[in-house]
């Protein structure tokens, strides 16, 4: 099979790893991609969300299968386009990939359909959204920008004034632009953050084993929220609990799907906290999770491929449940000096060479570029996605931070903690 992967982070840079070890590959692609994926992958010079210039490359290459990385080209209708030239490509369609795209149509979905969430309110008026706040009790609330934000749309604040900060930045600066051109506001909840990601073609659900991701810049999640610092997998859940998450969210958000006639394939991805009261919602992605997917992708056992295939042609059934490796595995994000704030890009790095890489241990590239003479450089916040597998979290634990002590890069910082309370 000839396959594309879409995209130029540190999960494309993951599903090209996996992807390339499978037998059914003959020959993979990453647009645009990046120095990590060039290792096993030929990188293509078209943006990701160029749907018209993937499209004419995947006729012209006779791709059998384009996998989607990230949500934007999801939330443009890049599956939509490909199906009118039918050519099969891996992903929700526009109508579908909107869970995502719109925080405010996700929730409405679940109060619809009683999908259990935190209760919540939609503005698009500043005025309105500030006369919201003066007339609720003062006490922690979580303001969110309804569209795409690459994961830092999201403000938890610890009371009204902070709020209103949040509500300024997306209504007022229009700090997303359009994306935050409507603010939800959600209860703040307490308990254990999850991340479950499940495979369905509408019909067929196949739940990932679950990972827990680590939003906020700091160590003791302190400070604002990234797009993610790091992953540990998998994640202890009482056999209740899983139970819950897949009878009372997961089933019935796929069922959702299918009934507003928005049939869903791909991955589906649902933020959780595990409360006193049972899981609840936090937000739904369109695609695999990021840092998400390096770890679980090392844990994955099976093939990839006919997953992907069998998903995207509707016959998810045909296969046989994914088999994981029982070990540990733990990603450290390395960031640069700033993020989640400005920074610059084009900083050397240093060290990635020393770092000896197997099956046990892998530097996935997230934002990084190479210069002519081949020096890697920093082009992105979030550069390096260092992953390891061992025998419990503190064996994983310890091979990472081994391996991040032999890479720098001027401001190069990432958290300490990622995996500790395991």
């Amino acid at each position: 099979m000839n396959v594309l992967v879409v995209g130029s982070g540190g999960r494309e840079h993951a599903l090209c790893w996996k992807l390339r070890q499978s037998p059914l590959c003959k020959r993979l692609f990453c647009a645009p991609g990046n120095p990590g994926t060039k290792l096993v992958a030929d990188n293509v010079d078209i943006a990701a969300d160029d749907i018209q210039g993937l499209l004419r490359f995947a006729i012209a290459e006779n791709i059998d299968l384009t996998v989607v990385g990230p949500e934007a080209p999801l939330c443009a209708g890049i599956v939509d386009e490909f199906q009118k030239q039918k050519k099969l490509c891996f992903g929700p369609n526009k109508a579908a990939a909107e869970i995502e795209g719109s925080k405010a149509f996700a929730r409405e979905l679940c109060r619809r359909h009683r999908i259990p969430g935190p209760s919540f309110q939609v503005y698009e008026e500043l005025g309105m959204a500030r006369s919201f706040l003066d007339n609720r009790p003062d006490g922690p609330i979580v303001v969110k920008a309804s569209g795409l934000a690459a994961g830092k749309g999201v403000t938890v604040c610890k009371n009204n004034d902070e709020a209103r900060a949040a509500v300024t930045e997306c209504l007022e600066k229009r700090r997303f632009g359009e994306a935050g051109g409507q603010v939800v506001f959600e209860e703040f909840l307490e308990g254990q953050e999850v991340s479950l990601i499940t495979l369905t073609d509408g019909r067929t659900i196949v739940p990932f084993e679950p990972a827990r991701d680590h939003k906020a810049v700091g160590d003791g999640d302190k400070g604002p929220n990234t797009g993610g610092m790091g992953v540990i997998t998998p994640v202890a859940m009482l056999p209740r609990t899983t139970a819950q998450v897949e009878s009372q969210i997961v089933f019935p958000t796929v069922h959702a799907m299918n009934r507003e006639n928005r049939r869903y394939h791909g991955f589906l991805y649902a933020g959780l906290m595990l409360t006193t009261q049972g899981p609840r919602v936090l937000e739904y992605n369109c695609r695999l999770g990021d840092p998400e997917t390096q770890p679980l992708l090392m844990r994955l056992q099976s093939d990839l491929l006919p997953l992907l295939l069998a998903t995207a042609e509707g016959k998810l059934e045909s296969q046989q449940p994914p088999v994981w490796d029982k070990r540990v595995a733990v990603c450290v994000v390395a960031c640069s000096g700033g993020y989640p704030g400005d920074y610059k890009k084009g900083v050397p790095i240093f060290g990635v060479d020393r770092v000896q890489q197997g099956p046990d241990l892998q530097v996935f590239h997230a934002g990084t570029s190479q210069r002519l003479g081949g020096d890697l450089q920093t082009a992105g916040g979030r550069v390096l996605a260092v992953t390891a597998l061992g025998a419990d979290a503190a064996a994983a634990r310890a091979k990472v931070y081994a391996a991040l002590k032999q890479i720098e890069f001027a401001g190069m910082h990432f958290r300490t903690d990622i995996g500790a309370k395991a």
